[in-house]
């Protein structure tokens, strides 16, 4: 992926989640009554969102987490609330901006709290963020590629101590069927493509790379409910 294909396509995303679709994901995400189609995603969502934050320890103190993707910041405050010091990093500055009014409701100034979030509007691989413990992405490679979605991997990897867990998309017929019809997400036919894969044969072959060789493939849970389908993976440093 050239440095050009990459900021393209982040220019596609940050249009799409940042001006046309903001108030259906600012809805998705929240808590607001939804229906049909829309309830299912969210209802996949927050399972994936608890199988994700699992999957770290349940004390996290001391642990620097990048939110890859961060969107509406619930992941973000789910990990400070285990301790960690996370990053929360977007490419839409109003979806931070969401993720900053959430945080601020969730823990007032002066609330008690163990760990520390601060959300910023920008490129995730950035190498001003500096390293982490772990790194979490949900739900953002699946608008990449495989072949993309595998040197984004590999360059996280290059600034991580101990962890990554992420999801893709599922190479499923379900899948394939639901994203012909433009229905997988919300405004689905003005949404940035989702590129379905084989997800452990992604996986299995990078952490097989020579530069990947401290790296080894952990667990992996497919989340399907309804309109949502998506498979969580676990890469960690030896």
């Amino acid at each position: 992926m050239s440095q050009t294909d990459y900021i393209r396509r982040t220019g596609e995303i940050e249009h799409y989640f940042d001006r046309t679709a903001l108030d259906a994901w600012k809805k998705l995400t929240g808590d607001q009554p939804v229906g049909g189609i829309r309830a299912t995603v969210r209802k996949g969502r927050d399972a994936m969102r608890r199988t994700l934050v699992d999957w770290l320890p349940q004390d996290l103190t001391g642990w620097r987490i990048l939110d890859a993707g961060c969107g509406s910041g619930v992941l973000s405050l789910d990990l400070m609330e285990r301790g960690a010091d996370v990053l929360g990093i977007d490419l839409s500055a109003q979806m931070v901006a969401f993720a900053r009014q959430r945080a601020f409701e969730r823990h007032p100034p002066g609330s008690p709290r163990l760990g520390s979030v601060r959300f910023e509007s920008g490129d995730m691989l950035d190498p001003r963020h500096g390293r982490f413990d772990a790194i979490v992405a949900m739900d953002v490679l699946i608008h990449y590629k495989a072949a993309d979605a595998t040197r984004v991997i590999e360059q996280m990897a290059g600034r991580t101590a101990r962890r990554l867990v992420f999801t893709l998309a599922p190479g499923s017929r379900l899948l394939r069927t639901m994203l012909a019809a433009g229905r997988a997400f919300p405004r689905g036919n003005r949404s940035p493509a989702i590129y379905p894969v084989d997800a452990q044969a992604l996986v299995a072959n990078l952490v097989a790379k020579p530069d990947m060789a401290s790296w080894s493939l952990g667990r992996t849970q497919r989340i399907a409910v309804g309109f949502y389908t998506s498979q969580a993976m676990e890469v960690t440093r030896s």
